[in-house]
Formats: structure tokens, C-alpha cells, sequence
């Protein structure tokens, strides 16, 4: 099988920022390689890592780091091969409950080509990486589903779709945290709220994570609204 070309490059970010791109269109070949640089730029004296879908922007302290002592750490990292890379295993595991009835659900299944059985089946059965935290705080991009499920944004927007809700478009699912207007087609929900504003750890997910979709009856759904995970739980892995 061959793999599209994943050619790094350095670009300056601001005053205390570095961004590593590694293609300019998204995919998983591009996303493995950010999730496997994302933990070898923990070796580097930076004070944040923030993976997005094909980048890794990285930021240091300039009262304590300068951009051209990191850069020569920063290169030699990336002086190996990073096409054709496989993601790395996951150090946790969620396990989501999700209730598949969303408005776009059978829209979205025949853009995929499956029936909706076939598209339930396919989002409860495939194991999602968390790719990316952003767009609204702690709203998780989930990737990659099958090839199939390539399918296109609306058009327009929907106005809202309330927190918990489970949408989908090329290849991803995102969950939102709160309530948004969104150009992606909502497939279901959950009770699962990944963004706690109180807590001490704000974002429960973390890129790199993997997540498991479970699907439950709607009466489990709404008796699981008021519990504090949404009945959702992490499986630490070795």
C-alpha cells in the first residue's frame, strides 16, 4: 500500500511559538505522524505541546529558552522517516455511551454508502484516537473512521446542537462539550461532557487517547444525564 509523502517543516510562530507541519491536508498517515512526534517533543525544553490534525505547535518560555537552541534538538527529532508511520498505542482507553438517533444519522449513512444498521455498527465497533482538542474547550476531533465515511460538511449550519451532542464529517466525530452551531451532521449524543470548567483537570480527553462509542438505550441515556461522567469511564493501559 502506498502512503502520501509526510515532509516535516519548522515554521516560527509568534514570539515563543514553534509549529512542526507535517502535510497540509489531513490524514491518517499525517495524524499518526503527529501523535508520534507529540511524544518525542517531550524531550524538548518546552512548556506546551498542542497536536492538532497535521501540526504540532510547540511553545517555550523565552525568558529561559532561545528558538535557535531548540531548533537543532527540534531537527534532529524529525531527521528520520515519517511516512507510512502507525499510530502509537494508546496509554488510555474511554469508553463513551452514546445513544445513535441523530438527525443526520440515515443522511449520513447513505453519504457512506452503508444502512444505518451497518453505519451504528461501524461507529460502535472501530476504535477512535482523540487527534485534536480545539474549536471550543475540550471538544475532542475522533479519527479516523473508514474511507467511506469521507463524506462531505452541510452545506449550511445547523443553529445548535445542544452539549453532548455527536456529529460527523470527513472521516471524524466530534463531541461537543457545549451547546454550538456546527456544518457537521449529528449522528447521536451523550451524556459524556468532556469539558468540566470547575475541575481541577478541566479536559478529560487528551490527544492520543483512544475511545470506544458504546450504544445504549435512550432510557439508559437519560438516566446516565445526571451521573458525572455521563457513565462513561477511562481504562488505563499498560
Amino acid at each position: 500500500m502506498s502512503h502520501p509523502a509526510i515532509t516535516p517543516e519548522i515554521l516560527p510562530l509568534g514570539q515563543d511559538g514553534i509549529v512542526v507541519r507535517f502535510a497540509r491536508a489531513v490524514s491518517p498517515e499525517a495524524s499518526a505522524a503527529v501523535a508520534r512526534f507529540s511524544e518525542a517533543a517531550k524531550a524538548l525544553p518546552v512548556v506546551e505541546i498542542a497536536p492538532a490534525l497535521a501540526s504540532v505547535m510547540l511553545r517555550f518560555d523565552p525568558r529561559q529558552e532561545r528558538r535557535s537552541a531548540i531548533e537543532p534538538a527540534l531537527r534532529e527529532i524529525l531527521a528520520g522517516e515519517w511516512t507510512g508511520l502507525s499510530d502509537p498505542k494508546p496509554k488510555r482507553r474511554w469508553h463513551i455511551p452514546v445513544v445513535l438517533d441523530g438527525p443526520g444519522l440515515t443522511e449520513s449513512a447513505q453519504m457512506a454508502g452503508v444502512t444505518v444498521e451497518d453505519a451504528i455498527k461501524e461507529l460502535t465497533e472501530h476504535e477512535l484516537r482523540v487527534r485534536a482538542i480545539g474549536f471550543a474547550p475540550g471538544l475532542p476531533y475522533l479519527g479516523f473512521l473508514p474511507e467511506h465515511w469521507n463524506i462531505a460538511r452541510q452545506h449550511d449550519l445547523t443553529p445548535r446542537v445542544e452539549s453532548g451532542a455527536l456529529v460527523v464529517a470527513v472521516r471524524q466525530l466530534v463531541l461537543f462539550p457545549t451547546a454550538s452551531k456546527t456544518g457537521w451532521r449529528q449522528v447521536g449524543r451523550a451524556a459524556f461532557r468532556p469539558f468540566r470548567p470547575e475541575a481541577r483537570e478541566p479536559f478529560l480527553l487528551q490527544a492520543g487517547d483512544a475511545v470506544r462509542l458504546e450504544q445504549v438505550a435512550k432510557s439508559e441515556w437519560q438516566s446516565l444525564e445526571n451521573t458525572e461522567l455521563g457513565g462513561a469511564h477511562c481504562e488505563e493501559l499498560a
